[in-house]
């Protein structure tokens, strides 16, 4: 059992960043403009902080309920 499951938040971006990337790097097809991979690396840039603080608050919330 996981201890602290709001940590594994902390792999969403290393897979929208890492893990996909041999499945969305190419140009085609064409997402606002840009090709595919830009806009896959834009939306994971954009997912990125909201991952960091869902893990931030599932902390703060075990830390307040520890106390």
């Amino acid at each position: 059992m996981i201890k602290r499951p709001h940590l594994l938040w902390l792999l969403v971006p290393f897979v929208l960043y890492i893990g996909a990337l041999p499945f969305v790097n190419r140009v085609e097809p064409v997402v606002f403009g840009l090709p595919f991979l830009f806009a896959w690396l834009l939306g994971a840039t954009l997912l990125t902080p909201v991952a960091t603080w869902l893990t931030w608050r599932g902390d703060r919330r075990m830390r307040e309920a520890s106390k």
